[in-house]
């Protein structure tokens, strides 16, 4: 599928690393490095604007490495860009380690990923037909 997209970074397009990649890596976009904190979290901008068509969102989500070896994740994950949203993506990053965290411009802070949805029609009822894990939720199944 095609998306249009303006690139106002100085940066690539984000790409599919492999043939079977499901996801493209973001860029941080900035003109000075950031520095976050433990439990700070903060903004950073890509410098990329997209128009989606309808039906399909793209996810923002975070990066294995980042989170595995730095405690670096997207907050709100994953985050979701609407096919009616026009401005500069932007990813929400927290930092869950105990040490500081340096953002450099181009550093690959998230990946992208264009997914299709659909959209849900309620239909209010009195009753929802009966299963046998009922109203059992959170941990109900057990770890084991």
């Amino acid at each position: 599928m095609q998306i249009k997209i303006i690139n106002k970074s100085n940066h690539d397009l984000p790409n599919y690393e492999t043939i079977a990649s499901a996801g493209m890596d973001l860029r941080a976009n900035i003109s000075e490095s950031i520095i976050l904190k433990p439990l700070e979290r903060t903004i950073v901008k890509t410098g990329l604007f997209i128009e989606l068509p309808i039906g399909f969102e793209a996810q923002v989500r975070p990066r294995s490495g980042l989170a595995a070896k730095k405690g670096i994740t997207v907050l709100n994950a994953p985050g979701t860009v609407d096919a009616d949203y026009r401005g500069e993506i932007g990813v929400i990053l927290v930092n869950l380690s105990n040490e500081d965290f340096t953002i450099e411009n181009g550093e690959r802070v998230a990946q992208l990923v264009i997914a299709k949805h659909e959209r849900a029609e309620w239909v209010e009822v009195s009753e929802l037909s009966s299963t046998n894990r009922g109203a059992g939720g959170f941990g109900s199944t057990g770890v084991k």
